[in-house]
C-alpha cells in the first residue's frame, strides 16, 4: 500500500511524536486483525459447532531462528531454542558425565560444568554452550561436554537441523551433531545405528591445513564380523570456512535415504554433502534393518581421540590460547505426518505433552474429522505452540477443515477423568 506525504508545519519533536502516536494505532489495530476471528458453523460432513480461532502462527522465534522452516510437507513437532537461563534437562536433555574416552581413545573428561547456556559475543543470541578446556579432572588433562536427548526425545523420520558455531579444530578439536538408535541399551553399537550430521577436526583436514572447512557426515550399523563392520563416510572440503560464524547442518530422512545439507536456508537448492539409501533388507547387514525406528540426538566437542589422530594432549594446539567452545543457536525436528513416523517426547509448547493414550484418537486425513473412543467429557485442541484453538463440551468428534495445514495437539478429558492426548498433521 502506497502512502500519502504530507508537509507538516511543526517541530521535530512533536512530528515524531505524531508518528508514533499514528504507528500504535496501525499496529493495534492489525493486531486485532490477527488475534480475533469470527466464530462460525462447520459443515460439509463435520460436526457443527461454535468456535473461536486466536493466531496460530509461531511464537518466540527470532528470524535469525527459522532455519529452513515448514517446507516441502514439513511441520515442527520439537525444538530447543536455548533461550530459557538453564538447560531443560527435565523434557529434553540428559548431560553425560565421564571420562571413557567415548571408544574412540578420546582424552576429555565429560563435566556438567562444561555445559552452559550463554550468549555468543559476536551476535548476542542465547546458545546452548559446550566448552573445552585444559585442566586437570578425573584422571584427564582436559574437561569438555556431551549431552543428549536420549529416553526423552527421540523420533523416526523426519527433518532435522541445528545452528551451530563450530569452535576452531587446529588441531586436536572433534565437535559433533549426530544420532543414535533408541535401543542401543539392549544391541548395543554398532547394531544401534548412528549418524553423524556433522563432524570436523579429522586427521585428513589437519594432514592438508583444511581443517576449518574440511567436514563429514557418516552412517555406522550392523555388526563386527572378521574385524569389520558396514559404514559409509563422505568427507567434504568447503567452499568457504565453517569455523567463524553460525551454519545450519540439515538432515532430511525417510524409508528411502538419509542426505544431509549445508546452509540450505541461505541456499534452498544446494545438493546434498552426503546421502545414502538405507532401503534395502538384502542381508542382515543391510542398513535397511538399522535405520528404520526411533533416533535420539546428541551435541558434544571431543579433544583428540582417533579421529584427529592425536592422543597427546600436549599435541592439542587448539587449547593453546585458552579455552574453545561450540555454540549451537538452535535444534528443530520435523514431521510429515506419514504413517511410518514415529515420534516420542515432549511436543513443542505443549505442557506435558507426551502422546500417551493416543490409539483413543482417531483422524481421516481425507475428512479432517478428529473421534475419540469413549465418552468425552472436553476436547481440546492445541497448535504446536501450545495456542488452544479448540475447546467444546460433550462431543466426541471434531472436525478441523477450517484449520490451515500444520501440527496439532488433539488433548480430551474423558468421563472415567483419563486424559487422551494425540499429535496429528493437518495438510
Amino acid at each position: 500500500m502506497k502512502k500519502k506525504q504530507f508537509v507538516l508545519s511543526v517541530s521535530p519533536i512533536l512530528f515524531f511524536a505524531f508518528i508514533v502516536s499514528i504507528s500504535n494505532i496501525i499496529l493495534a489495530e492489525e493486531s486485532k486483525e490477527q488475534l480475533n476471528y469470527s466464530t462460525f458453523s462447520q459443515e460439509k460432513n463435520c460436526v457443527s459447532y461454535n468456535q473461536s480461532f486466536v493466531s496460530t502462527d509461531p511464537i518466540g522465534i527470532t528470524d535469525n531462528q527459522n532455519g529452513t522452516g515448514e517446507t516441502d510437507g514439513y511441520h515442527l513437532i520439537w525444538q530447543d531454542l536455548f533461550d530459557e537461563n538453564s538447560l531443560n534437562e527435565s523434557e529434553n536433555w540428559s548431560i553425560e558425565v565421564n571420562g571413557n574416552g567415548g571408544g574412540n581413545n578420546e582424552l576429555q573428561y565429560y563435566c556438567r560444568e562444561n555445559i552452559t547456556i550463554n550468549k555468543e559475543p559476536s551476535t548476542d543470541n542465547s546458545c546452548l554452550v559446550i566448552t573445552a578446556k585444559k585442566e586437570n579432572y578425573g584422571g584427564k588433562a582436559v574437561t569438555s561436554g556431551r549431552l543428549t536427548t536420549q529416553n526423552k526425545m527421540s523420533f523416526k523420520f523426519g527433518k532435522v537441523e541445528a545452528s551451530i558455531k563450530l569452535p576452531k579444530t587446529a588441531n586436536g578439536l572433534w565437535p559433533a551433531f549426530w544420532l543414535l538408535g533408541n535401543n542401543i541399551s539392549t544391541v548395543s553399537w554398532p547394531k544401534c545405528g548412528e549418524v553423524d550430521i556433522v563432524e570436523m577436526g579429522n586427521a585428513d583436514g589437519i594432514k592438508y591445513n583444511t581443517q576449518d572447512r574440511y567436514f563429514n557426515g557418516a552412517c555406522h550399523w550392523g555388526y563386527y564380523e572378521n574385524g569389520w563392520y558396514p559404514n559409509y563416510a563422505k568427507a567434504t572440503t568447503n567452499s568457504y570456512g565453517l569455523q567463524d560464524d553460525f551454519h545450519l547442518f540439515t538432515m532430511i530422512w525417510d524409508k528411502e535415504s538419509i542426505k544431509m545439507y549445508l546452509d540450505k536456508d541461505k541456499y534452498p537448492d544446494v545438493s546434498p554433502y552426503y546421502e545414502m539409501n538405507i532401503s534395502s533388507l538384502s542381508d542382515p547387514k543391510a542398513p535397511g534393518y538399522y535405520f528404520q525406528k526411533q533416533f535420539f540426538l546428541i551435541f558434544n566437542l571431543a579433544v583428540g581421540g582417533n579421529f584427529p589422530a592425536i592422543w597427546d594432549i600436549n599435541n592439542v594446539t587448539a587449547l593453546s590460547n585458552g579455552d574453545a567452545k561450540m555454540y549451537i543457536d538452535y535444534v528443530k525436528v520435523y514431521q510429515k505426518g506419514d504413517e511410518d513416523e514415529e515420534f516420542s517426547g515432549k511436543i513443542t509448547g505443549i505442557p506435558s505433552s507426551n502422546m500417551v493414550n493416543h490409539t483413543q484418537v482417531n483422524y481421516d486425513s481425507t475428512s479432517k474429522i478428529v473421534s475419540i473412543n469413549g465418552n468425552v467429557i472436553q476436547l481440546f485442541v492445541f497448535s504446536i505452540n501450545g495456542i488452544e484453538i479448540i475447546n467444546v463440551s460433550g462431543q466426541n468428534s471434531i472436525c478441523l477443515s477450517n484449520l490451515k495445514a500444520g501440527v496439532y495437539i488433539i488433548k480430551a478429558q474423558m468421563e472415567d477423568k483419563s486424559i487422551v492426548k494425540s499429535k496429528i498433521i493437518v495438510k
